[in-house]
Order: C-alpha cells, then structure tokens, then sequence
C-alpha cells in the first residue's frame, strides 16, 4: 500500500502551494480562536464577522476580475452570502451587516495564475471548516440552521468539491512563472487574511 500511495501523481502546481503555504497554514491555524476556552457565541459572532469583511470584498474583487479562467464556476463557490445569512441568524440585521469594516489590503488578482492562488486558500479554508464545525456544533449548539452555515457551505458534497478544485488545478498547463504565481497569490491570501483578523483582534 505504501507503494502505491508513493505513486500517486502530485500535479507540480500543487506540490508548490503545500510547499509554499504550509509555514503561513500553520501559523495561522495556530491563531485561530476555534478551540480556545475563551471563545463563546459573542466571540464567534465577532469572529464571522471579521470572515465577512475579509470574504466579502475578495470574493466580489474574484468576481470582477477579468483574469478569471473563463471555465472555472466561481458564483457555485462564493460563501460571503452564507455569511451574510449567519449573522442575520446570529442577531445582526442586514443593515448592521451591510456596514460592517471590510478588508483593506486584499491580494493582488491580476493574472489567472493569481485568481488560482487566491481560490486555493478559501476552498482549503472551506475543507478544514469541516473540523471547525464539529468544534462549534459541540462547544455553541450551533449547526447549518442556527448560524454556522458558512462552517458546512457544502454540506456532504465539501470532499467531493475540494478533489475536483484540485483536479482543476492539476489540469492546467502552467510554465513556471504562472506557478510561482500561483503560489504567490496563495500566500499573499495567508498574510492578508491573518493581517485583517489580528487587526479586528479576534486571533488567539
């Protein structure tokens, strides 16, 4: 069986991202107040609502961006409206929601290459929700229906969607200046994301 595992075909871009993401992906799970005594409904109310305001704008910059591969199903994958709709369920109206801080700094889009980068840090974010929403289930009582959607965003169908963004990924002829960009983008996403969270003081 270890035989067969080390057979595996590991597309190059991927092998590129683990190697260049794993320090900030570590660092930054490290910070994250999922786990942590300290964090009740008020604390993870105050934790979507910085996702919100990092999701929202990338999201809609993702959207806008005519660097998008024309092929890829981006509007399937969007999750600030699922956000939007646990903080509505959470206590806030839409209109508190509407005017809530957003990021500043987001990561560059200004290739294909990028928008993979960038999308490679929210869909793993979205795999390892699954942990998070046990986590959450059992500390808060919160499910899909009473404010941590965005936690199970795809429902049994996460495995299944994050294998086909990789293999998406793994599809796509790219010379070693579109990986490097990839790559780039992906920890640019990183660095900004935990940037926003510290600043909205919601790390651990």
């Amino acid at each position: 069986m270890q035989a067969t595992a080390r057979e595996v075909h590991v597309p190059p871009v991927l092998q590129d991202l683990r190697a260049g993401t794993a320090e900030l992906h570590v660092a930054l799970e490290k910070r994250l107040p999922f786990f942590s005594d300290t964090l009740d409904s008020n604390a993870f109310q105050r934790l979507m609502q910085a996702y919100y305001g990092f999701y929202r704008p990338l999201e809609n910059a993702l959207h806008g961006s005519r660097e998008l591969p024309a092929d890829f199903d981006l509007a399937s994958r969007l999750k600030a409206q699922t956000l939007r709709s646990d903080l509505n369920t959470l206590g806030l109206s839409f209109e508190a929601i509407d005017s809530l801080p957003t990021c500043p700094s987001l990561p560059v889009i200004d290739s294909g290459a990028a928008c993979l980068g960038v999308l490679y840090v929210l869909e793993g974010a979205t795999l390892g929700g699954q942990i998070l929403r046990r986590e959450i289930s059992t500390r808060l009582g919160l499910e899909a229906d009473s404010g941590a959607a965005f936690l199970h965003v795809y429902g049994e169908a996460t495995g299944r969607r994050w294998r086909d963004f990789i293999e998406y990924l793994g599809r796509r002829p790219m010379d070693a200046d579109e990986r490097e960009a990839v790559v780039a983008a992906a920890q640019s996403t990183f660095s900004s994301f935990e940037r926003w969270l510290e600043s909205r003081e919601v790390l651990a």
